[in-house]
């Protein structure tokens, strides 16, 4: 059993936890259009059961038609332990553990959590905020956050941790929706669609939406944020961008033909210095 000081991430490995710290988020503004998942805390908690159904169901959203450009170009190879914040039911994780990769998996949906472990009980998953992860400085040597900066209230501090976590010369690896995709809307369903910008591209807004789509429904909400602001984040906490890519998605199901016009998702690698 490990001390009240410590949290056992492995056999042979336990860390000093890091106190947590509680921040105050910006109250929100208007919604914005939603886009794309992953995240954590009691919105996500109410979601789990759709959240399951929508991730597990192979194919079924954007993550099938773009994981392969991120672990291909942005996720460097595996190091001593590569955590995830915000794992929600572990599939990313999974496919880093498939790669290689020794993984920790941080979310704070205890039911999501259940769900990663049940499918990999011999991964590591950790009940712990993304702005506050209770693990010791320099320990880990990639961080991942796949569709989940969006979703963290404070997502400087969660970009601050991370940073804080990794070694020096460790990678931070991050998928987001694009933020120009937040400004608008396509305006038909079909492959040629035209994109109509309806928000302003610029500062930190509260987005909410549903998709429903062959029987399944999933509510996300989240933050958009601007190009600007990530990167300035990344200034503070020390890292610098070394990789900037913007993916095309590659499968050709009808409902992502429109988004090979449009960046859906941005991929950014930045290393601690």
């Amino acid at each position: 059993m490990p001390s009240p000081r410590q949290i056992n991430i492995g056999s042979n490995n336990r860390l000093p936890a890091r106190r947590w710290r509680r921040r105050r988020a910006p109250g929100p503004t208007r919604a914005a259009i939603y886009r794309v998942p992953v995240g954590a805390g009691s919105e996500w908690e109410g979601e789990a059961g759709n959240w399951l159904r929508w991730a597990r169901t192979e194919g079924h959203d954007a993550y099938w038609a773009y994981r392969r450009p991120f672990f291909e170009t942005i996720v460097p190879a595996p190091g001593a332990r590569t955590v995830e914040v915000g794992c929600g039911e572990g599939r990313v994780s999974r496919d880093l553990s498939a790669r290689g990769h020794r993984t920790v998996g941080i979310d704070l949906s205890p039911t999501l959590l259940r769900l990663a472990r049940d499918a990999d009980p011999d991964g590591t998953y950790l009940l712990a905020d993304g702005s506050a992860l209770p693990l010791a400085d320099a320990s880990c040597d990639i961080v991942v956050a796949y569709n989940s900066l969006m979703d963290i209230a404070d997502m400087d501090a969660a970009v601050a941790e991370a940073s804080r976590v990794l070694v020096p010369g460790g990678r931070l690896c991050v998928c987001v929706t694009h933020p120009m995709s937040n400004t608008g809307r396509f305006d038909t369903s079909e492959a040629d669609a035209s994109f109509v910008v309806t928000e302003t591209y610029f500062g930190r807004r509260r987005f909410e939406g549903v998709e429903a789509r062959d029987g399944l429904t999933m509510t996300f909400r989240g933050w958009s944020y601007p190009l600007e602001d990530y990167a300035r984040a990344f200034e503070r906490a020390g890292l610098l961008i070394e990789l900037v890519r913007e993916p095309l998605p590659d499968a050709t199901a009808p409902h992502l033909l429109r988004w090979r016009r449009v960046p859906l998702f941005l991929h950014l690698r930045a290393v601690r210095s």
